[in-house]
């Protein structure tokens, strides 16, 4: 198969996605059908119908007048950028004509749910029609494993899919279960429908409503987090409904597996224990989760600095299990990136301690091969054994040989420096958007840096509040809208759109 211009070929691939979008956007429709017939439910029906049909049309239009080539790699990272953006704004249809949204705000809304962030610019949620609140969870759970990846699940194999796969597999790029991309992607997103499932059933146990059970299934496996409530998890607890402490529970256990290398549950399934504890990030990950939670738990205690260690002890088991609860609750919906909340991260409720955590916690994000966001664990490691390194280098002899190696395997040095370039990228990115956010708003330099990370690392909360995100300059949105893509591709292919030589090809 030949090679054809860049452009046919990137938008000849995005053709066939919008397919699939279309048919995706139909599924809310359900929703409305299922209600009797108001004036309401046929605007509703138009705004999803209508984006429907456009996206199919659309992507037979593109799949049947431009000619497909066998995507080189830069090609498949523009694909991968330009479908995110397209799905996004056609995405966003839905919420305009539904509710009324503008265009910004939809769009923020879409790529917020599509790259599994979880920044809301909506409130009174607990009022808005079903069809749009399934239609929230769905995009973040269509992109928890990439929207790329679905696309190669539900079709059949081919050449063009090894780098389509290799433009979108950060999010389960840590080793295959199994020989060929089709028979890889067809596993791991078994297992993630499997998971999902089990958490559905296990939150109707604990007294959840179905709806919201399978909307929270979704965006927890996908560590997306959007809510059907402005209060998010905490709805529970102040209303009475189910069980809350068991609900919070099992959303600790589906934010857990969303945020852990599928790999690893792989291998759990094909009866490997060892998988839990025998990589250098697997056991750096449940430190992380453990000892930040007890940071957390020390530091949000309501109760003056002298009173703080004498009071963990002092309170009864309700108190401490409760505490206790909240805090391992915040650490891994921040750590997973998915941001639900049992209380808002910005109240006095958490100490300065644990508020600058919950950062350090949005930045290093879960697993790499998980649904989650941010830099990954692995990566985190491997800077820390580098530094390791470098002190073992300064007091050794110059001749003593200092190879990097991780679990029993030497790491090369193009993929230090891949992972080196990735995190000096995040940083500068980090630090443009907090700048932006800073010079076009009243917010502080330490508020402006946690809503730039929270877009950056696909998390959703921050010190910025929900009023306040959804009154921002439309500049700062369209920057946040970047950061969520770029966090979500890890920053190359979207540096790539503005490359005009790429597209020349």
């Amino acid at each position: 198969m030949r090679r054809s211009n860049t452009i046919q070929t990137v938008f000849h691939s995005v053709g066939s996605i919008l397919i699939l979008i279309g048919f995706f956007l139909a599924i809310p429709l359900l929703f409305i059908f299922s209600n009797r017939t108001t004036i309401g439910d046929v605007r509703l029906t138009l705004a999803f119908s209508i984006p429907s049909i456009v996206a199919i049309i659309l992507g037979y239009v593109l799949k049947r007048f431009l000619k497909p080539g066998i995507p080189s790699r830069s090609q498949s990272m523009l694909i991968c950028a330009v479908a995110w953006l397209v799905c996004s704004g056609i995405g966003a249809l839905p919420f305009m004509f539904g509710i009324g949204a503008g265009f910004v705000d939809a769009f923020f809304e879409t790529m917020s749910g599509f790259t599994t962030t979880g920044i809301t610019m909506f409130s009174g949620l607990d009022v808005m029609p079903r069809s749009i609140i399934f239609w929230r969870a769905l995009t973040q759970w269509i992109g928890g494993i990439g929207i790329l990846t679905f696309f190669l699940f539900v079709s059949e194999g081919g050449t063009a899919h090894h780098m389509l796969y290799g433009a979108e597999s950060h999010k389960i790029d840590s080793g295959r279960p199994v020989p060929g991309i089709h028979h890889t992607v067809r596993i791991l997103w078994s297992i993630y429908t499997a998971f999902t499932l089990l958490v559905i059933i296990l939150l109707r146990v604990a007294g959840m409503p179905v709806f919201d059970g399978i909307c929270h299934s979704f965006t927890a496996l996908s560590t997306g987090g959007f809510s059907p409530y402005d209060s998010s998890i905490e709805h529970y607890g102040l209303t009475g409904i189910g069980n809350y402490r068991l609900i919070e529970y099992i959303l600790i256990l589906g934010m857990i597996l969303g945020g852990t290398n599928f790999m690893v549950h792989y291998r759990l399934l094909r009866g490997s224990r060892k998988a839990l504890f025998d990589t250098t990030e697997m056991r750096m990950w449940w430190t992380i989760l453990a000892l930040f939670t007890i940071i957390v738990y020390v530091d949000s205690q309501g109760i003056s600095a002298s009173t703080r260690f004498t009071g963990i002890l002092g309170d009864g088991f309700r108190s401490v299990e409760e505490r206790l609860r909240t805090s391992l609750f915040q650490v891994v919906s921040i750590t997973t990136t998915t941001g639900f909340g049992t209380k808002d991260i910005g109240l006095p409720y958490f100490g300065a301690v644990a508020k600058q955590v919950f950062i350090v916690l949005m930045i290093i994000g879960g697993c790499v091969g998980s649904t989650g966001g941010g830099i990954k664990v692995f990566r985190i490691s491997l800077l820390v054994k580098l530094i390791h390194r470098e002190l073992f280098r300064v007091l050794a002899p110059r001749r003593a040989v200092s190879p990097l190696v991780i679990d029993k395997r030497i790491m090369d040095v193009e993929e230090i420096q891949r992972i080196s370039a990735l995190f000096f990228a995040w940083v500068g990115f980090l630090f443009i958007g907090g700048c932006i956010t800073a010079f076009c708003t009243h917010h502080g330099p330490f508020e402006s840096f946690s809503g730039m990370c929270s877009a950056l690392g696909n998390i959703g909360p921050c010190y910025v509040s929900v009023t306040d995100m959804s009154r921002l300059p439309d500049l700062v949105k369209i920057t946040y809208i970047l950061g969520m893509l770029a966090g979500r591709l890890e920053i190359i292919p979207v540096l790539l759109l503005f490359r005009p030589k790429v597209w020349k090809q």
